[in-house]
């Protein structure tokens, strides 16, 4: 039986509920003193927290399986990943706040570096400034010209990292996701060729490899990021929020997109982004008294992707 059907019993009208979530703060030991940083570091607080609560490990998706910052969370939201399978391009546009609309078709989209045989030197283009992003962004924009009854949005996140959006027209065919990433993972091979995964997505794929096309001809004499990067495809579906499955009104209270966008997703309100860590406990001071009764802090250190 789905916890939904149950929730009603476990309410304590009154009671509030504060999520910290560290994301990324696990790691590897260091090859110089066998300690991973945590253990390393001196955690007066989080000893003592620690010596007072009940401790343990959880498996997000299943034994072996290391899942992302996405599939991470809405597991600790209580949402089944196999299940609630969200792309990573939804949950950026959504972080962006971007106002996706059921049916639109998102992609993340890092600019790259490639050489002149077409080769990923550089999957992050250095991490250019995000005005560099932000220019790019608009010349690009400007200047596609698709074969394509829709529109095309392709929106700045952070640094090398962008959000690309596909919106047929009404009456339009639908764009479906059942396509691959076009970034390899690693640097000396081209980009991925954009083939669709299914009959039904081959539409969505003459589009994407259109928009790579003009794209690729606009910035190929700009220096380092001269060419972009697909993954995470997801047509946009509403799914049922916090609020409605366990009866809780959220606030979500964290600077990295991509949690922001995941807690809209889930039907959380979205505070404005604390610019660092003192800033992020300040704004939870200031809206503990509010309406809300459950509250997710994310303080993340994690920049691999």
């Amino acid at each position: 039986m789905d916890i939904t059907d149950t929730w009603q019993e476990l309410i304590t009208p009154g009671a509030k509920i504060v999520y910290l979530i560290m994301d990324g703060l696990g790691g590897l030991a260091s090859e110089e003193t066998g300690r991973t940083a945590l253990d390393t570091a001196e955690t007066p607080n989080l000893d003592a927290l620690a010596h007072d609560s009940s401790c343990g490990l959880l498996e997000m998706v299943g034994p072996g399986i290391t899942p992302g910052s996405g599939p991470g969370h809405l597991a600790l939201f209580g949402y089944d990943p196999l299940r609630w399978r969200i792309g990573r391009g939804v949950l950026s546009a959504l972080g962006t706040d971007f106002p996706l609309q059921p049916g639109d078709l998102a992609a993340r989209v890092n600019f790259a570096s490639i050489n002149s045989a077409g080769e990923i030197t550089d999957r992050r283009a250095g991490r250019i400034p995000t005005e560099l992003n932000q220019r790019l962004c608009s010349k690009i924009q400007d200047a596609l010209d698709l074969d394509f009854d829709g529109e095309v949005f392709l929106n700045t996140e952070s640094q090398h990292r962008a959000v690309l959006v596909l919106r047929s027209s009404p009456g339009a065919d639908a764009l479906y996701d059942e396509l691959p990433d076009t970034d390899p993972q690693v640097t000396g091979r081209p980009p991925m060729p954009m083939q669709p995964q299914s009959e039904q997505a081959t539409a969505a794929a003459q589009v994407v490899a259109q928009f790579l096309e003009q794209a690729h001809a606009v910035i190929a004499d700009e220096q380092p990021a001269n060419a972009l990067l697909l993954r995470g495809f997801q047509q946009h579906h509403v799914i049922p929020g916090l609020q409605e499955r366990f009866g809780l009104k959220g606030l979500c209270i964290a600077e990295y997109p991509m949690y922001r966008g995941l807690s809209r997703l889930l039907g959380m309100d979205i505070a404005d982004p604390p610019t660092g860590m003192d800033a992020l406990f300040e704004a939870f001071e200031q809206q503990f008294g509010d309406e809300h009764d459950y509250f997710k802090r994310d303080s993340s250190t994690d920049s691999k992707s």
